[in-house]
């Protein structure tokens, strides 16, 4: 995966308005558990690559890194020739003398090469630092829109769930109905009524039959005052007072 094309692939999933997809998909869980895939996935490649781009860029740095170290050497080999060759001279060996000034400039063209090829590198260096702190950004944003997208996820399943439990509660206390007279708890509560009824008319059977009771003896005294009151007549007796 080419540079470009990791920064554009961050960029597109970045940019990417997951409210105005769930609001478009047919149902939100399956796009949901489809992006977090994806974001899983592109997080995985983009990781890698961007590991891939930071070692090249941690390579180019060490080489310049070498390239200066090398500059610096060859410049003190340079001076340590040149003033061997001043030193030679003063002692009037100008033969050697030009040998170590020979040396010296050996010295400072590696020193020229180095410094060249340190140079030449820099603008990599920049640039692909620039891409790298793009790349480190773009991949912390994914991954905090596959957190929200995991998030988002879990609630719409929780909420689901959450629907899906309260139907239930509804359905099954809509299945049942007190007042339903063939539910068990209505046939229950029509025979404690009938029994109810049933000890109620036995009461008030027992009082009817305790009245007739009481009405049967005052018949009875009624008739024994009668009877007593005509044999008095008969044996010619005056009739007995009603006051006595």
């Amino acid at each position: 995966m080419a540079k470009q094309s990791i920064l554009g692939r961050i960029t597109q999933l970045l940019k990417a308005n997951i409210n105005a997809l769930l609001d478009q998909a047919e149902d939100p869980q399956v796009l949901l558990d489809q992006l977090v895939r994806d974001y899983t996935n592109s997080i995985a490649e983009a990781e890698s690559a961007v590991a891939q781009t930071i070692g090249n860029l941690r390579l180019m740095e060490q080489d310049h890194a070498e390239d200066v170290a090398a500059a610096q050497d060859w410049g003190r080999k340079a001076l340590a020739a040149s003033s061997k060759a001043d030193e030679l001279r003063s002692a009037g060996n100008a033969a050697d003398a030009d040998k170590f000034d020979n040396l010296a400039k050996v010295a400072l063209g590696k020193q020229v090469s180095s410094e060249n090829e340190a140079k030449a590198v820099e603008p990599t260096i920049t640039s692909q630092t620039a891409v790298v702190e793009q790349l480190k950004k773009g991949l912390e944003g994914m991954r905090a829109k596959l957190n929200e997208l995991t998030s988002k996820r879990d609630e719409l399943v929780a909420r689901a769930k959450t629907a899906e439990a309260q139907k239930q509660v509804h359905e099954a206390i809509g299945s049942i109905d007190i007042l339903d007279p063939t539910s068990e708890i209505s046939r229950f509560e029509e025979k404690i009524r009938r029994e109810e009824a049933k000890v109620l008319g036995q009461q008030e059977l027992a009082a009817s039959t305790l009245d007739a009771q009481f009405e049967s003896l005052e018949d009875l005294d009624k008739q024994t005052e009668i009877e007593a009151r005509l044999a008095a007549l008969k044996a010619g007796g005056a009739p007995q007072a009603i006051e006595q």
